[in-house]
Protein backbone atom coordinates (compact mmCIF):
# COMPACT_ATOMS: atom_id res chain seq x y z
CA UNK A 1 0.00 0.00 0.00
CA UNK A 2 2.94 2.54 1.05
CA UNK A 3 4.45 1.75 -2.28
CA UNK A 4 1.37 1.91 -4.58
CA UNK A 5 1.09 5.40 -2.73
CA UNK A 6 4.60 6.67 -3.50
CA UNK A 7 4.13 5.31 -7.06
CA UNK A 8 0.82 7.64 -7.28
CA UNK A 9 2.54 10.47 -5.27
CA UNK A 10 5.73 10.18 -8.04
CA UNK A 11 3.17 9.79 -10.93
CA UNK A 12 1.25 13.09 -9.69
CA UNK A 13 4.36 15.00 -9.64
CA UNK A 14 5.31 14.11 -12.96
CA UNK A 15 2.00 15.00 -14.61
CA UNK A 16 1.94 18.28 -12.52
CA UNK A 17 4.89 19.56 -13.38
CA UNK A 18 3.92 18.19 -16.99
CA UNK A 19 1.03 20.37 -17.06
CA UNK A 20 3.17 23.43 -15.80
CA UNK A 21 5.87 22.80 -18.49
CA UNK A 22 3.18 22.79 -21.18
CA UNK A 23 1.05 25.54 -19.91
CA UNK A 24 4.06 28.00 -20.15
CA UNK A 25 4.65 26.44 -23.86
CA UNK A 26 0.87 27.41 -24.61
CA UNK A 27 0.66 30.74 -23.53
CA UNK A 28 3.73 31.92 -25.35
CA UNK A 29 2.49 30.77 -28.69
CA UNK A 30 2.95 33.56 -31.21
CA UNK A 31 -0.93 34.77 -31.83
CA UNK A 32 -0.30 37.39 -34.33
CA UNK A 33 2.75 39.89 -34.65
CA UNK A 34 3.91 42.71 -36.86
CA UNK A 35 5.73 46.00 -36.65
CA UNK A 36 5.79 49.35 -35.56
CA UNK A 37 7.74 51.97 -37.52
CA UNK A 38 8.61 55.44 -36.13
CA UNK A 39 9.27 58.08 -38.78
CA UNK A 40 9.94 61.96 -38.14
CA UNK A 41 11.90 65.15 -38.62
CA UNK A 42 13.93 67.34 -36.08
CA UNK A 43 13.25 70.94 -37.42
CA UNK A 44 14.85 74.25 -36.53
CA UNK A 45 11.81 76.22 -35.37
CA UNK A 46 10.25 77.93 -32.70
CA UNK A 47 6.70 74.99 -32.89
CA UNK A 48 6.48 71.62 -34.20
CA UNK A 49 3.65 70.71 -36.65
CA UNK A 50 0.84 68.37 -35.37
CA UNK A 51 1.77 65.37 -37.45
CA UNK A 52 -1.66 64.85 -38.50
CA UNK A 53 -1.22 68.63 -40.32
CA UNK A 54 2.39 67.42 -42.22
CA UNK A 55 0.28 65.56 -44.75
CA UNK A 56 -3.78 66.29 -44.98
CA UNK A 57 -6.75 65.83 -47.69
CA UNK A 58 -9.08 68.32 -48.28
CA UNK A 59 -12.11 67.19 -49.92
CA UNK A 60 -13.63 70.04 -52.10
CA UNK A 61 -17.19 67.79 -52.76
CA UNK A 62 -18.79 67.46 -55.94
CA UNK A 63 -19.10 70.83 -57.59
CA UNK A 64 -21.78 71.17 -60.81
CA UNK A 65 -20.39 72.82 -63.68
CA UNK A 66 -22.87 75.31 -64.29
CA UNK A 67 -21.51 76.79 -60.53
CA UNK A 68 -18.13 77.31 -61.90
CA UNK A 69 -19.01 78.69 -65.14
CA UNK A 70 -17.33 82.19 -65.81
CA UNK A 71 -15.09 82.32 -63.18
CA UNK A 72 -17.87 80.63 -60.33
CA UNK A 73 -16.68 79.24 -57.29
CA UNK A 74 -17.70 76.35 -55.06
CA UNK A 75 -18.08 76.69 -51.35
CA UNK A 76 -14.72 76.72 -49.42
CA UNK A 77 -13.58 74.21 -47.51
CA UNK A 78 -11.28 75.01 -44.14
CA UNK A 79 -8.28 73.69 -43.43
CA UNK A 80 -5.59 74.43 -40.90
CA UNK A 81 -2.08 73.55 -40.30
CA UNK A 82 -1.68 72.87 -36.28
CA UNK A 83 1.49 74.03 -34.48
CA UNK A 84 2.18 72.49 -31.15
CA UNK A 85 4.85 73.12 -28.30
CA UNK A 86 5.17 76.47 -29.86
CA UNK A 87 7.90 78.62 -27.92
CA UNK A 88 7.48 82.55 -29.37
CA UNK A 89 10.47 83.73 -27.13
CA UNK A 90 12.28 84.64 -29.84
CA UNK A 91 9.89 84.50 -32.98
CA UNK A 92 5.99 85.15 -32.72
CA UNK A 93 4.93 86.02 -36.06
CA UNK A 94 4.55 82.18 -38.80
CA UNK A 95 3.41 83.02 -42.66
CA UNK A 96 2.96 80.32 -45.05
CA UNK A 97 3.75 80.12 -48.32
CA UNK A 98 1.85 77.28 -50.87
CA UNK A 99 3.83 75.68 -53.73
CA UNK A 100 2.39 73.16 -56.57
CA UNK A 101 1.99 72.70 -59.84
CA UNK A 102 0.18 76.18 -61.16
CA UNK A 103 -3.03 76.35 -63.06
CA UNK A 104 -2.69 77.42 -67.07
CA UNK A 105 -5.62 80.02 -67.09
CA UNK A 106 -4.22 81.46 -63.45
CA UNK A 107 -0.56 81.26 -62.43
CA UNK A 108 -1.79 82.32 -58.81
CA UNK A 109 -4.00 79.26 -58.53
CA UNK A 110 -3.31 75.75 -58.25
CA UNK A 111 -3.69 73.55 -61.67
CA UNK A 112 -5.62 70.30 -61.48
CA UNK A 113 -5.36 66.71 -62.92
CA UNK A 114 -7.11 64.27 -63.76
CA UNK A 115 -10.23 64.16 -66.34
CA UNK A 116 -11.64 67.15 -64.95
CA UNK A 117 -10.58 70.42 -66.78
CA UNK A 118 -11.43 73.89 -66.84
CA UNK A 119 -10.91 74.80 -62.66
CA UNK A 120 -8.51 75.83 -60.53
CA UNK A 121 -7.90 75.83 -57.00
CA UNK A 122 -7.69 78.58 -55.06
CA UNK A 123 -5.94 78.50 -51.39
CA UNK A 124 -7.14 81.65 -48.66
CA UNK A 125 -6.02 82.98 -45.25
CA UNK A 126 -8.11 83.32 -42.76
CA UNK A 127 -9.89 86.20 -43.89
CA UNK A 128 -10.72 84.64 -47.12
CA UNK A 129 -8.30 86.39 -49.31
CA UNK A 130 -6.59 84.57 -51.75
CA UNK A 131 -2.38 83.11 -51.26
CA UNK A 132 -0.93 83.48 -54.52
CA UNK A 133 1.21 80.19 -55.27
CA UNK A 134 4.80 80.83 -54.11
CA UNK A 135 4.19 84.03 -52.01
CA UNK A 136 3.87 84.28 -48.27
CA UNK A 137 0.39 84.62 -46.73
CA UNK A 138 0.15 87.13 -44.34
CA UNK A 139 2.17 87.02 -40.87
CA UNK A 140 0.03 85.26 -37.85
CA UNK A 141 0.52 85.85 -34.36
CA UNK A 142 1.07 82.86 -32.30
CA UNK A 143 1.37 81.94 -28.78
CA UNK A 144 3.41 79.89 -26.86
CA UNK A 145 1.50 76.29 -26.82
CA UNK A 146 -0.45 75.38 -29.43
CA UNK A 147 -1.85 77.41 -32.31
CA UNK A 148 -3.75 76.48 -35.49
CA UNK A 149 -3.48 78.24 -38.62
CA UNK A 150 -6.45 78.96 -40.65
CA UNK A 151 -7.11 78.48 -44.37
CA UNK A 152 -9.37 77.47 -46.77
CA UNK A 153 -9.87 76.38 -50.57
CA UNK A 154 -12.20 76.33 -53.03
CA UNK A 155 -12.74 74.77 -56.94
CA UNK A 156 -12.98 78.27 -59.35
CA UNK A 157 -14.00 77.73 -63.24
CA UNK A 158 -11.85 79.52 -65.65
CA UNK A 159 -12.70 83.41 -66.26
CA UNK A 160 -12.44 83.13 -69.68
CA UNK A 161 -16.48 83.95 -70.62
CA UNK A 162 -17.57 80.35 -72.09
CA UNK A 163 -14.48 78.73 -71.22
CA UNK A 164 -14.90 74.81 -71.42
CA UNK A 165 -15.48 73.09 -68.13
CA UNK A 166 -15.40 69.21 -68.35
CA UNK A 167 -16.62 66.95 -65.69
CA UNK A 168 -14.93 64.52 -63.66
CA UNK A 169 -12.75 63.57 -61.08
CA UNK A 170 -9.51 65.93 -60.19
CA UNK A 171 -6.69 66.14 -58.07
CA UNK A 172 -3.82 68.63 -56.67
CA UNK A 173 -1.27 68.62 -54.29
CA UNK A 174 0.19 71.83 -52.72
CA UNK A 175 2.85 71.99 -50.87
CA UNK A 176 3.66 74.88 -47.70
CA UNK A 177 6.42 76.12 -46.38
CA UNK A 178 6.30 78.31 -42.73
CA UNK A 179 8.64 81.12 -42.27
CA UNK A 180 8.72 82.26 -38.90
CA UNK A 181 9.52 86.08 -37.29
Amino acid sequence: MIIQKAKLNKLSLVLGMGMVITAGTATAANQGSGSVSFTGTIIDAPCSIKAESSSQTVDLGEISTAALKNGGKSSPRAFSIGLEMCDTSEMSDVSATFTGAASSSDPDLLGITGTASGASIAITNGAGEIIKLGEASPAQTIQDGNNELAFSAYLQGDAASGASITPGEFFSVANFTLAYN
